[in-house]
């Protein structure tokens, strides 16, 4: 049984030790929403990967705080619940919010993993010791700066290469990657920038052997993805689209792409991020974890999703020093060759850095069961 007696909210910002410009923009640091439920004299963990402004789905930090205050919070604070799962059909009655809604449920399977002193991915199904990882490159100045950074990710031993494009800025950089590495796994991601009107465009990229166009065509958009398709050799790989395993069926039932990127906190949770990844094995389309910036508390989740056995594409949980100075953790989460080892001990298995967050929250709240 799981009792959340107590709960913290913090804020941390963290600055990005690169500058990372996507077709959304450009980002230079990170808003950080942490939760800590507590029960049992233990604590579980998890981290908010919603934005500032809405950019990559609706979702926002400030009305997910002001969720978690005035609803889930109090919905669960004070209960018993037999499995995270039964504390998500709690949040079940309101509708969409599904990254603030993921930050209850994750940290709740964190907690239980812990009260039960096994490792959260053995408790959802997997069982690898280590995953494979990619790296995600957002847009550079120009062609030599791409080439030269996809240079030193690929000697560093990353096992996909996923550059990030937009309109104007995309056959380019491919065609001065593919020639300059002829053998590498490569992706892009399009965060949703392109419209039927861009066919040709998108088609060309079929020249260069790509493993998958990241969602080229709208964010809320399946019909338009089956579409497109059909009239493109290289399998599409659907993220923003998928927010539910519902929504991985239609999909995949529609031909609107042949890959699944899984974020777990964007189709609300761990548990219907496996029912998605169980969609997908169903299919015989393979998923991978996506990435979003997380500090290592998100990352640590992200690995341990990661070891269910249908995640056989390199994710986005690289090195967590290529993105800090100082993480939010004890824990050093470093992959070598490719390789990402899953942090060991009970639940996601890495500590909250107690001093650190301390010193660098923009907010701290404490909210106890009445």
């Amino acid at each position: 049984m799981l009792t959340i007696e107590a709960a913290e909210l913090l804020l941390v910002r963290l600055p990005l030790k690169f500058r990372f410009e996507t077709s959304f923009g450009v980002q230079t640091e990170k808003l950080v929403p942490l939760l800590v439920l507590h029960g049992g004299g233990l604590q579980g963990v998890s981290e908010g990967t919603m934005e500032a402004a809405p950019m990559y789905r609706e979702e926002t930090v400030a009305g997910a705080l002001h969720l978690l205050r005035e609803v889930f919070l109090p919905r669960v604070l004070g209960q018993t619940f037999a499995n995270p799962e039964a504390l998500a059909a709690a949040l079940g009655p309101f509708r969409g919010n599904r990254m603030a809604r993921a930050m209850v449920e994750m940290a709740a399977w964190d907690l239980w993993a812990r009260t039960l002193d096994t490792p959260l991915g053995a408790l959802l199904g997997g069982h690898k010791t280590e995953v494979e990882v990619g790296v995600s490159l957002g847009i550079q100045a120009d062609e030599a700066a791409t080439v030269e950074t996809v240079r030193r990710h690929v000697e560093q031993g990353y096992r996909r290469i996923k550059l990030k494009i937009k309109p104007g800025w995309d056959l380019q950089p491919v065609r001065a990657t593919r020639e300059a590495f002829p053998g590498i796994r490569l992706t892009v991601d399009a965060n949703s920038a392109y419209t039927l009107a861009d066919t040709g465009r998108l088609r060309a990229l079929d020249e260069f052997d790509l493993t998958y166009i990241e969602q080229p065509l709208a964010w809320d958009d399946l019909v338009d993805h089956a579409t497109l398709q059909g009239r493109v050799r290289t399998p599409l790989c659907l993220d923003e689209s998928v927010a539910s395993a519902q929504d991985a069926r239609k999909g995949l039932a529609l031909g609107a792409g042949g890959v699944i990127n899984i974020k777990v906190a964007r189709v609300g949770g761990h548990a219907e991020a496996r029912r998605v990844h169980d969609v997908a094995r169903a299919f015989g389309a393979p998923v991978w974890c996506g990435g979003m910036l997380e500090s290592g508390i998100g990352r640590a989740h992200n690995i341990h999703l990661s070891t269910l056995p249908g995640f056989t594409l390199p994710g986005d949980t690289s090195s967590a020093s290529r993105y800090w100075e100082t993480d939010v953790i004890e824990e050093a989460l470093e992959a070598t060759d490719g390789l990402m080892p899953v942090p060991q001990g009970p639940g996601t298995g890495v500590t909250l850095n107690r001093d650190f967050v301390g010193r660098v929250s923009e907010l701290y709240e404490e909210h106890r069961a009445p």
